[in-house]
């Protein structure tokens, strides 16, 4: 039934072009929800079009970055690649990436496939497209609404790694006990990345640690020392279960922040696992651009704005981390409840907001801005919460317009909150 794929494809793509042509949307889910609807597997018949294969990248942060870092490395070295850029990381948006590259024969233009999967949907996702390589990053209490526990989505993907063939490698994080955890399911080959440097580890732990308990027994793991929120050097002391001895644990850092530095790791493991020698890696990442919204920086005349995508607590606290070892002075929270956040919003309270100090001016925005004020104003009564800003826009120009230390204004935003920001700067949207 190739034919039919193909005409599934040609009139999939027919639409996106009419659809961006009109300017009723970027084309980045709907070809995809249509080619889906029309032919469930689609999926199947595009990513077996590849011949150098598919990698797949899921956890709850980090996985654009690295799938970024990834698909830079391989088109540094000649690679043509398929990957979906703005995020659109469900099924459908991952189909969608496949219809835009191909030609109108319906026939893919690319050597290899890298996608990020919503964590929800990795299960889905491996149902339709059996990829040479699985990379799995993380997992924290993000939108407990939507996913549940933690503990739930490593269920799920347990299940869903035990069904891969032994020609699947799959690609750990050695200090994320429910990430490390999964390497019992995989049938395949095993990799695992990590940090190995205690002077990275927290002098006081993070009130934001999702998975502390050993996934082997259930008893309390004991750690060595943290990096961030559970992510350490962990042991259980009852039944031996132990963080597994990361091969991959040096590479370069093409952004600050020690999550990046975990990011980075990730691409470099996938590297490693096609012998791409270390010289071309640094070459590839030398003067990497962050991807939209994540550590990006947007000039707005002589003043600059960083963004940093901020949507659950872990990544909340690694985000300030960051902002304060570059200096910040000058913060904007904006913290929305659309579906794409979470309608939930009483996390914020599992963020260490405590850590930013005094002379930091603080201003809040977003749907949810008083709740924001209030978490703010307990953190610290002495902290200057410069303004409540009702509208984005306001908080925005507002914020340009006043003298500003460093002349940086640091927005970080949950994920419908960073998309307006970028909007309102630069006049477009991703989606």
């Amino acid at each position: 039934m190739a034919w039919f794929d193909r005409l599934t494809v040609i009139f999939a793509k027919s639409i996106s072009v009419v659809s961006t042509t009109l300017g009723l949307g970027a084309g980045e889910t709907w070809p995809g929800e249509i080619a889906l609807s029309i032919r469930p597997d689609i999926a199947r018949f595009l990513s077996g079009k590849l011949s150098d294969g598919t990698i797949l990248i899921a956890g709850t942060n980090g996985k654009t970055t690295t799938s970024l870092m990834t698909k830079t490395i391989f088109e540094h070295i000649g690679d043509t690649v398929v990957h979906n850029a703005t995020g659109a990381n469900l099924l459908n948006g991952i189909v969608s990436s496949f219809i835009r590259n191909t030609d109108w024969l319906g026939r893919v233009t690319a050597d290899m496939g890298i996608f990020e999967v919503d964590e929800n949907s990795l299960p889905v996702v491996l149902k339709y497209i059996t990829p040479k390589r699985v990379v799995l990053l993380n997992l924290f209490r993000d939108q407990l609404d939507r996913y549940g526990e933690v503990d739930v989505i490593v269920e799920k993907w347990l299940s869903a790694l035990s069904k891969l063939p032994k020609t699947t490698e799959v690609i750990l994080n050695s200090d994320d006990p429910g990430i490390a955890s999964l390497g019992r399911a995989v049938k395949g080959k095993v990799t695992y990345f990590g940090l190995n440097d205690p002077s990275k580890y927290l002098r006081v732990g993070e009130h934001a640690t999702d998975s502390i308990f050993c996934y082997r027994c259930g008893h309390r793991l004991a750690y060595d020392g943290i990096y961030y929120s559970h992510i350490g050097s962990w042991r259980c002391t009852k039944c031996g279960n132990k963080r597994p001895l990361p091969t991959v644990t040096r590479g370069p850092r093409p952004l600050q922040g020690l999550y990046n530095q975990y990011n980075a790791l990730a691409a470099v493991a996938i590297a490693h696992s096609l012998d791409i020698p270390e010289n071309e890696i640094k070459k590839a990442l030398r003067g990497f651009a962050p991807a939209f919204g994540r550590q990006e920086e947007i000039q707005v005349g002589k003043k600059t704005v960083q963004l940093f995508l901020s949507k659950n607590p872990a990544g909340f606290n690694a985000s300030l981390k960051t902002v304060l070892e570059m200096g910040a002075k000058d913060i904007l929270l904006v913290l929305n409840d659309r579906i794409p956040d979470g309608r939930d919003v009483s996390w914020i309270w599992d963020v260490d907001f405590e850590m930013i100090p005094p002379p930091v001016r603080v201003g809040v925005s977003g749907d949810r801005l008083y709740d924001m004020a209030i978490r703010i104003k307990y953190a610290d009564r002495d902290m200057p919460l410069s303004r409540v800003y009702p509208t984005l826009e306001d908080a925005i120009t507002m914020s340009l317009k006043k003298p500003l230390k460093g002349n940086a204004l640091y927005i970080l935003a949950t994920y419908s909150g960073m998309l307006d920001v970028r909007k309102i700067l630069k006049g477009r949207k991703i989606l």
